[in-house]
């Protein structure tokens, strides 16, 4: 099971947080997507980072 969220400086309560010393060999000044992995063999979650893919979608593109 994998659900991916994105990763961003600042969210709202109900956003999950990464600890700083996680983030710290990713480049700050490129954007992430965290992936959230279970492995029910193990019963243990792991996360990994995927660069982002560029420009916007949808509405956003536009405005």
């Amino acid at each position: 099971m994998e659900f991916k969220r994105k990763l961003y400086r600042r969210g709202s309560s109900f956003e999950t947080t990464i600890p700083m010393p996680i983030l710290l060999l990713l480049d700050k000044s490129k954007k992430y997507n965290v992936i959230f992995a279970y492995d029910e063999s193990a019963n243990k979650w792991y996360i990994k980072f995927e660069e982002a893919g560029g420009g916007k979608k949808g509405l956003d593109k536009r405005l």
